[in-house]
């Protein structure tokens, strides 16, 4: 049964990617009233429309390579029976799928699915990698190459 599967990446993605991309949002738009943000808001205040593009491409990047990187060593650890797991109703959640990292992106993969900043950069490049796989083996696909 995937859906502690599931639960844990409505999770991931509500409570790590959303919460810091709205951070950003908030930061970028100058919507702070926290004192100790005053400063760096000041700082971004100035920047124009491209200029926040960049930094929120920049930012949203880091994030996706974090992701990426925190949940392939999870399934790392469950594939060589290391010590850290992450159990959602008792399940350990790398055993439920066949690799952890990719589960978040995509056009059907949690942050489409969950977040409220759906990312177009990972639906492209979802789509990129599709093709690249049609090139490589034809209709065929890799399974049956």
């Amino acid at each position: 049964m995937r859906e502690p599967l599931e639960k844990f990446g409505a999770f991931l993605v509500r409570n790590l990617r959303d919460k810091m991309l709205f951070d950003l949002d908030m930061l970028l738009r100058g919507a702070w009233k926290a004192p100790g943000l005053q400063e760096r808001q000041k700082r971004v205040s100035d920047f124009s429309d491209a200029e926040k593009q960049v930094v929120s491409d920049v930012v949203e990047s880091i994030i996706r390579a974090g992701m990426h990187d925190l949940l392939l060593a999870l399934q790392e650890e469950a594939d060589n029976a290391g010590s850290v797991r992450v159990l959602v109703d008792g399940e350990e959640v790398a055993k439920l799928s066949d690799g952890l990292q990719a589960e978040p992106f995509g056009e059907d993969g949690w942050i489409v699915r969950y977040s409220e900043y759906p990312s177009q950069t990972d639906i492209d490049l979802s789509r990129w990698a599709t093709e690249q796989i049609q090139k490589m083996f034809g209709d065929k696909g890799p399974e049956k190459g």
